[in-house]
């Protein structure tokens, strides 16, 4: 068996570093070669830019917030003739908004996948229970260190109860005796009380410096030492401020000589024979979120006499004598506790002697020895990866569809177009864009849904549009939320979109007032169809004429016009098409599906070869680069695709993923291949987390889309473009899966 780890990994001064170190150790490194043993490498995770002279176990290491990284790790795993990888999670340690840059990496991975979770959280947030849900599903085996975190996972996770594993947090098999490490320390005329670990706010050691002077006054030979760094994160935003302040304490309380402070990372060696010299070691932790302590785990393997505040792992190792517990922030408390045992020494005793023997068994050799024995049970293969998946459009799979958000964003005027995550931002006001898009969704629902609240919406974005638009046909773009116009002409680009839904409404109007609206908005716009410039705004105009001729199939001359749009776009691919670049432009920027939808849609009308050769080769170009991998990965507008250049993978938009969904829809209506239909809902699949980041951005909270993918993860703000996007994406699915079906009839 050959292991693979990811997590931290020493010398970086971490807890799940050393114990990434002491589980390796235990499965690989201290076990005899032979028939059933194991060999292993470890994946390092570097830190804000730091590197580290890791030992020759460690091949491979990720830099936190560079995501190609992880993609070059799970390469390299896959490489390497690993039969397992065994991941240790915690939010913090991983890139991106609450360590999201992991999912791609397992996502790729082909071999069985083992989790330890070391936290999980009672009420987590939006991306972290994304995050987690999507970590669990990935892996064959959920490993946690207390009871409480499997009720969690099964009850505010939903990770089936079979997949988790239950194993204590290992400990090392050290032992000093406390006499002689009293000696090594100079402490043996003293009554030893320890705190150790990263030292932050939530550690709630004030609690014990409050606590002490009651308990000196009666054993004025009591020392406190707080052993440990401040940690790395309240270092980087805070500095000392703590430390600071629980030393103004110690002078205001008058214990210079009864609390002491080792700011020191110390080995397991030196760690342990500090435990042994502790009489009482006190974990005084703030609040009960905490689901495994290391710290705790040791003090208890160790023998020590522990008291502790009633966190959730607390609660669980202290059990049946093994400990003592106090309410938190409670110094009168704790000062009774440390008195009583003070007071008892056979109490003291009888406490340290059950921890010492629940100890032994959480051993890390006998831990090893767990951890391997629920690798061997995991069938040998390569895992099924999810790109492999059939992707013929279920219906099943989308949520419930609902207008809810769209409601919510929607006033007398318009539709708003931007949010601050689910609610609308009034100081964005509207634009022409997003009201041609919800005309278009309206439209689309009222005919496919005959809902009533559509029929309700749709006046309210006709009358926008025809607000907005000038005398000579063309529209101004931005109004303020108090109704003031912001621009004299809008983009060409917004002028297409309108153009687009308005040729829909003429197609599938529910009743002849509002097409009489929109047939004069949409002629009065005609004459500036010839001037238009922009590639895309062109292809919109297309989409629309196309639309209306479905109709109005006698309108010669606006089928010319439609001709002549279509060979200008031909023309523009003609001038920068090669043989390895298909396309209108030297590069891949934004809404790229919609260039050759638009043609797709031409050729329908015009029935003209090389408008359709033209659309077909350039989707194919379109698939090849963006569905490589079996799922969707849109060109990020953060650095747009030049022939022969570098791609980048963030900020993707939802209206990117749309226009694909459209482009495969019209290429099976043109030419039946379900193929199309394969890679429409692989498309869709990305707002529900088919994607780079193995996110959904589709919110089931407040039914809207979140604005994209960017480089810390999702971006949570919901504005109108990206739920319209998802809106018309999930009606073309639905409307795709019924002309398949019919077809099949």
């Amino acid at each position: 068996m050959k292991i693979s780890y990811i997590g931290t990994y020493p010398p970086r001064e971490c807890g799940i570093a050393t114990f990434t170190m002491d589980l390796y150790n235990s499965m690989v490194k201290d076990n005899q070669p032979g028939e059933g043993s194991s060999e292993g490498f470890i994946v390092a995770m570097n830190d804000h830019g730091l590197t580290y002279d890791y030992p020759e176990e460690v091949k491979f290491t990720i830099r936190q917030e560079h995501q190609r990284d992880y993609l070059a790790a799970v390469k390299y795993i896959n490489l390497s003739g690993a039969d397992v990888c065994i991941l240790e999670h915690e939010f913090g340690i991983f890139g991106g908004q609450n360590g999201v840059y992991i999912l791609p990496l397992l996502f790729r991975l082909e071999i069985p996948l083992v989790v330890t979770l070391h936290t999980i959280i009672k009420n987590p947030s939006y991306d972290q229970k994304a995050v987690l849900v999507e970590i669990c599903k990935m892996a064959q085996k959920v490993v946690v260190m207390s009871y409480k975190a499997i009720e969690f996972l099964t009850t505010i996770y939903n990770v089936d109860e079979n997949k988790i594993e239950y194993i204590e947090h290992g400990v090392p098999d050290i032992q000093f005796s406390q006499q002689k490490s009293k000696e090594a320390f100079n402490l043996e005329n003293k009554k030893v009380l320890l705190t150790f670990g990263f030292i932050s706010r939530n550690k709630g050691i004030e609690t014990v410096i409050k606590a002490l002077p009651q308990v000196i006054e009666k054993y004025p030979d009591v020392l406190y030492l707080i052993l440990g760094k401040t940690h790395p994160n309240v270092l980087r935003h805070s500095g000392e401020e703590y430390r600071n302040y629980l030393q103004l304490m110690v002078k205001s309380l008058q214990l210079d000589k009864h609390v002491f402070f080792l700011n020191e990372f110390v080995g397991q060696q030196e760690l342990f024979r500090y435990l042994s010299a502790s009489d009482i070691y006190i974990t005084p932790y703030l609040n009960e979120a905490q689901i495994t302590s290391g710290t705790l785990s040791y003090a208890v393997g160790v023998g020590s006499a522990v008291i502790s505040t009633p966190y959730w792992h607390a609660t669980e190792l202290l059990a049946d004598g093994r400990g003592r517990l106090f309410n938190f922030n409670d110094s009168d408390g704790l000062s009774e506790i440390l008195m009583e045992l003070l007071d008892k020494p056979d109490v003291l005793k009888m406490i340290r002697e059950k921890a010492y023997n629940f100890g032994k068994k959480t051993t890390w050799p006998k831990t090893g020895e767990k951890y391997t024995s629920v690798v061997n049970k995991i069938p040998a293969g390569k895992r099924e990866l999810a790109e492999k998946k059939e992707t013929i459009i279920d219906p099943l799979i989308l949520p419930p569809f609902s207008l809810a958000h769209i409601i919510r964003l929607t006033d007398d005027t318009g539709i708003i177009q931007h949010a601050k995550f689910g609610i609308p931002n009034l100081k964005e006001g509207y634009c022409l864009d997003d009201n041609a898009r919800a005309l278009l969704m309206v439209l689309m629902t009222y005919r496919q849904k005959k809902d009533s609240m559509a029929l309700e919406l749709l006046p309210i974005y006709l009358s926008y549009i025809h607000y907005m638009q000038n005398k000579n046909g063309t529209f101004r773009n931005f109004l303020s939320f108090n109704r003031n116009f912001l621009d004299e002409v809008g983009s060409e680009d917004s002028f297409g979109r309108t153009i687009w839904a308005l040729g829909y409404l003429m197609g599938n109007a529910p009743n002849d007032a509002w097409y009489q609206t929109g047939r004069v908005v949409f002629f009065d716009a005609i004459p500036n169809f010839v001037k238009l410039q922009s590639i895309r705004s062109i292809a919109y105009t297309i989409v629309g004429i196309s639309y209306y001729l479905r109709s109005n199939q006698s309108d010669d001359s606006l089928t010319e016009v439609l001709r002549n749009l279509s060979y200008k776009l031909i023309g523009h691919y003609e001038q920068n098409s090669s043989a390895d670049w298909q396309w209108f432009e030297s590069l891949l920027a934004y809404d790229n599906g919609i260039l050759p939808l638009s043609l797709l849609h031409s050729a329908r009308i015009l029935k003209d070869d090389k408008i359709t050769v033209t659309a077909l080769e350039s989707m194919h170009f379109l698939s090849k680069i963006t569905l490589k991998d079996g799922y969707l990965s849109i060109i990020g507008n953060e650095k747009w695709l030049e022939k022969d250049g570098e791609r980048s993978l963030f900020a993707q938009q939802p209206v990117d993923a749309l226009a694909m969904v459209l482009m495969y829809h019209q290429a099976f209506k043109l030419t039946k291949d379900k193929e199309y239909l394969n890679k429409l809902f692989a498309c869709f699949m990305w707002f529900l987390g088919e994607n780079d980041l193995r996110m959904s951005l589709f919110d089931f909270e407040t039914k809207g889309c979140c604005d994209g993918i960017e480089n810390y993860g999702v971006n949570r703000n919901q504005g109108a473009e990206s739920s319209l996007a998802y809106l018309i994406s999930h009606l073309t699915v639905l409307k795709a899966f019924e002309e398949y079906e019919t077809s099949h009839d």
